[in-house]
């Protein structure tokens, strides 16, 4: 018998024979993606790669950008997911948007959720005000603009910090703008309570005015002070006490009812039954910092009644929507945790004796 030919040894691509017990190792995958020539790299990546850092540390997988091209190496899901970011950061890019650390945090945390695409959320500027965009920065802030823009009652709840009142305000203005409504009316709780004004010093308005406050400067941060006070001397905008609405049917309005947590269940009927023809209503609030005494609360109450009723809109706001420092948004999520902690679980049922 002649020699035996020794086998060669398995080449690289050559299958090779697992055994049992041991784990799979993934082969990696390398996704490629070419950014257009007017698509700045500068801008994609940062200054000095700032941005791109920010993705690096995000992810495991490895990327590598050699001109206009990215190399995405790692696992393939994942891969494929760094790429989906590259390609919504270059479509925001290309309508003219600017990348900072937050959007890109924001944009990494919408496609990590599958909420929706990124560029959708940011290319939806509500209203433009001295070179100032004022959009949805979050997947639940979208929804929330979206209700309002279908519905004609729209109620926005979440913490501190969510955007429910600036977003609502500038749905409110960009609306006034396009001839949509006729006014603008904001309106606030006064006090806890329910708006017990006498121990105040000073006229009525003097007394209200701390509380009606923030909804000023949101109205100033997206219309000039003169041509405020000149809508509002002339009652196009109106900014009054909750109790200012009672007995009134508001026609061609936009109207913003702020803090409503703070609403007993019959000022939020009366409130919410002040709805005229061609307006609009927005109430907001946050269930977790309520003023009044224990009871039953308006806000809470409401969602009850209305959850059904057509052409009414309930949207939540959680942690992750707050779009204040980085910070708030952890004591917010700190906050939450502790409450649940605290809050009495239900005794475990023990069958019949």
């Amino acid at each position: 018998m002649g020699e035996g030919i020794a086998p060669k040894p398995p080449g690289p691509d050559a299958p090779h024979e697992r055994k049992e017990g041991t784990p799979d190792v993934l082969k990696p995958t390398q996704v490629r993606l070419v950014a257009p020539p007017e698509v700045p790299m500068v801008e994609l990546l940062g200054e000095g790669d700032h941005l791109l850092k920010l993705i690096e540390d995000q992810f495991e997988s490895d990327i590598a950008v050699r001109g206009n091209e990215i190399t995405i190496t790692g696992e393939i899901s994942e891969a494929q997911a760094v790429s989906a970011l590259f390609s919504e950061l270059i479509v925001l890019l290309e309508g003219g948007d600017h990348l900072t650390p937050d959007s890109i945090d924001r944009a990494i945390d919408m496609l990590k959720r599958g909420e929706c695409s990124p560029s959708s959320v940011f290319a939806d500027v509500i209203l433009t005000h001295r070179g100032k965009s004022i959009r949805a920065k979050t997947a639940g802030q979208k929804r929330y603009v979206d209700a309002i823009r279908s519905h004609t009652i729209t109620f926005g709840i979440g913490p501190a910090g969510t955007g429910k009142t600036y977003l609502a305000m500038a749905m409110a203005v960009d609306a006034l703008k396009r001839k949509e409504v006729g006014r603008i009316i904001l309106t606030r709780p006064a006090v806890e309570a329910g708006e017990k004004l006498g121990y105040l010093p000073g006229t009525l308005y003097e007394k209200v005015d701390p509380y009606l406050r923030p909804l000023y400067d949101a109205l100033f941060d997206m219309m000039d002070i003169e041509k405020s006070t000149t809508l509002t001397e002339r009652g196009v905008i109106e900014v009054a006490p909750l109790a200012f609405m009672r007995g009134r049917t508001l026609n061609d309005s936009f109207v913003i009812l702020d803090e409503a947590q703070n609403t007993s269940p019959e000022q939020m009927k009366m409130f919410l039954t002040r709805l005229g023809f061609g307006s609009k209503i927005v109430v907001t609030g946050d269930v977790t910092q309520v003023d009044l005494p224990a009871g039953a609360l308006g806000l809470k109450q409401v969602r009850g009644i209305l959850t059904d009723v057509e052409d009414v809109a309930f949207v939540e706001l959680y942690s992750r929507d707050v779009v204040r420092h980085r910070l708030v948004q952890r004591i917010v999520t700190a906050y939450s945790r502790y409450e649940e902690a605290r809050a009495p679980r239900p005794a475990p049922d023990s069958g019949d004796a």
